[in-house]
């Protein structure tokens, strides 16, 4: 029994090909708007400050918090259940990061230190030292600050609008995703690297 439980660990734990994780992923989307629910991690930000109590400070918080109370579960058990997986059901495997191959040369050509399996560390930027430096806390505080605007003047984040939005076919999702991926592009070609010349 212990044998056939670790190979279907095995099995689990393998990276999946694209046309194996888009399809499970499309039927979720579909089994969600089935039930007329739309998927999205920011929107948990609002229903935890609605039940809070927020409500009595802001109108944008009058909302009825238990509507969403699936959605909440979803977020807690992304976190709680890669958690319980990397720690407890992958065991080594978990403390691994998968990164390509062209991926680490791309991040060793421009200074970044990072090893296959391990998590990329630029501490120009990542760790509490750099909060002492202004790109630094350029890059912490004013990332944050960006992406909290950003994900509540577009109406949701990027899992809500790349995988819920698209996949019910709406036109201001398209947009939004396209602005996310212009802004990562502006940001990773012309941004970085004024902050961090080599």
């Amino acid at each position: 029994m212990l044998d056939f439980l670790i190979q279907v660990r095995d099995f689990i734990a393998q990276p999946w090909p694209w046309y194996v994780a888009g399809p499970m992923l499309a039927l979720v989307m579909f089994i969600l708007l089935y039930f007329g629910h739309e998927f999205g991690i920011s929107d948990n930000f609002r229903l935890m400050c609605a039940a809070d109590g927020a409500d009595k400070m802001n109108d944008f918080f009058k909302i009825n918090w238990q509507t969403g109370e699936w959605n909440l579960l979803v977020a807690l058990g992304a976190v709680f259940g890669g958690y319980m997986v990397s720690h407890y059901f992958l065991g080594d495997q978990g403390n691994i990061t998968h990164i390509s191959d062209a991926t680490v040369a791309s991040l060793q050509e421009i200074g970044v230190k990072v090893e296959q399996g391990k998590v990329p560390m630029v501490p120009e930027f990542v760790g509490w030292d750099a909060l002492l430096t202004w790109q630094g806390w350029l890059m912490l505080a004013g990332g944050g600050l960006f992406v909290g605007f950003g994900s509540r003047y577009a109406g949701g984040c990027t899992s809500g609008h790349a995988i819920s939005g698209l996949s019910a076919l709406q036109l201001p999702s398209l947009i939004a995703v396209v602005g996310f991926f212009a802004g990562g592009l502006l940001v990773t070609y012309f941004v970085l690297p004024l902050l961090f010349p080599l």
